[in-house]
């Protein structure tokens, strides 16, 4: 759809005065559109300036009265009005530069109008807090977000404050120095809560991740021009020691009591299955199926938001206990990821295991053990089959062959 042009013109006009013979000169500009409003006006501005010897065309009449007819002023070729005196001229050219000032004025509004709105509403935003922006998002993200990654994303912006030295900071401070500032202040930032020492440098590359995808939400949003999360390169991770568990000491841990028994459930269950702790939590009876003598799990996993249509085994689904209600939870009283360390610990230390073994060591045990004991002799089924189940959606299949035989290498897996 075309843009209406307004074609406001401005010219340039005299007033006669009602005490000398002399005559006023000011610009006229019409129609014009006040904003809010749709009444058309005619806007004047004078000059201050004064004629007296201004040359009239008799030809063309102005005002014509019973006792009196007057003329319009005499103008040349580019509408300048004429005068006899050379100084009275003088102050007309000036009248027409003020004129063609105006003109140019009106005419880039109406071209630009657009334009100037999107440069002023740009400049809005750059003057917001970045730093009330990241929490608004966090509480925009949390009913969608698992409470872990709810708190690392606080823990990323409470650091952030830490290293403005302020809770406000506009977004038009942001640039690459300063990015790149902050991703050397997360390297040696002090551990959370009463921890001494600093983070390590695979945490610092998760929060600045964080930071990047923040940066991205606002350029999305329009409050950032450059997407400079795409000009920022990665906190780079180093390689981890993966513990696993060894199937004598799952035989242990199957074998040993826990003082929270659902803790034990849903440690085993997610061992068998393969399932994040997030996913165990929040599964429902409804995604359990059995069909036959087999049993199989149907559900969304939180993180990849990936659907699933897993088999399991019947050991697994008598650890879910007695069924109840489709829509009600089966491990309704697992603790959040954040509160079963104690516990988890303590039961896998009583198990004669004296190793730093996680929630997510047992769904990473778990593929190992799949890949250890497949009777497929294809490397590539059973690739397939792990990727199928640990998701690894940002990942090509020639990637992820390197990077499973990579990683399960390490945990003394032969192929």
């Amino acid at each position: 759809m075309k843009k209406s042009i307004l074609n406001t013109k401005v010219s340039v006009k005299l007033r006669k005065s009602e005490y000398a013979d002399e005559w006023y000169l000011y610009l006229e500009a019409y129609p014009v559109f006040k904003q809010g409003s749709s009444k058309v006006i005619r806007e004047r501005e004078y000059l201050n300036r004064i004629i007296t010897t201004p040359i009239w065309d008799k030809t063309r009449t102005a005002r014509t009265t019973e006792t009196k007819k007057t003329y319009k002023p005499k103008r040349d070729a580019n509408g300048i009005i004429q005068c006899r005196s050379t100084a009275d001229q003088e102050v007309c050219i000036y009248a027409d530069n003020v004129r063609k000032l105006r003109q140019r004025e009106f005419d880039n509004q109406a071209l630009f109008t657009d334009r100037e709105n999107e440069l002023a509403e740009q400049q809005e935003k750059s003057n917001c807090n970045f730093i009330e922006y990241f929490e608004q998002l966090i509480q925009k993200r949390q009913k969608k977000s698992s409470r872990s990654v709810t708190i690392n994303w606080t823990r990323v912006c409470k650091l952030f404050k830490a290293f403005a030295k302020s809770d406000t900071f506009a977004f038009s401070q942001i640039n690459m120095k300063l990015i790149e500032d902050f991703k050397n202040f997360l390297l040696e930032a002090p551990r959370d809560g009463n921890k001494k020492g600093d983070i390590t440098q695979n945490t610092a590359s998760n929060y600045f991740s964080t930071f990047k995808t923040v940066l991205k939400q606002a350029f999305v949003d329009g409050y950032l021009t450059i997407d400079l999360s795409a000009k920022t390169k990665r906190i780079r991770k180093l390689d981890t020691r993966r513990e696993t568990l060894t199937l004598e000491e799952i035989n242990l841990l199957v074998n040993t009591e826990c003082d929270k028994p659902i803790i034990k459930q849903g440690a085993l269950f997610s061992l068998l299955t393969g399932l994040r702790h997030c996913d165990v939590k929040k599964l429902r009876w409804g995604e359990l199926q059995k069909i036959g003598d087999k049993y199989r799990l149907n559900f969304t996993q939180q993180k990849t938001k990936g659907v699933e249509y897993m088999p399991i085994s019947e050991q697994a689904y008598k650890l879910c206990g007695e069924p109840k209600q489709p829509e009600q939870l089966v491990f309704a009283d697992l603790p959040d990821i954040t509160k079963i360390s104690p516990s988890l610990k303590k039961w896998i230390k009583s198990a004669g295991i004296n190793r730093n073994i996680t929630f997510h060591c047992l769904r990473h045990s778990k593929h190992c053990f799949s890949l250890k004991t497949s009777r497929l002799q294809n490397l590539n089924f059973r690739l397939l089959t792990i990727w199928k189940q640990a998701k690894f959606p940002n990942l090509s299949y020639s990637a992820l062959l390197k990077r499973t035989l990579f990683l399960y290498a390490k945990v003394g897996i032969i192929f």
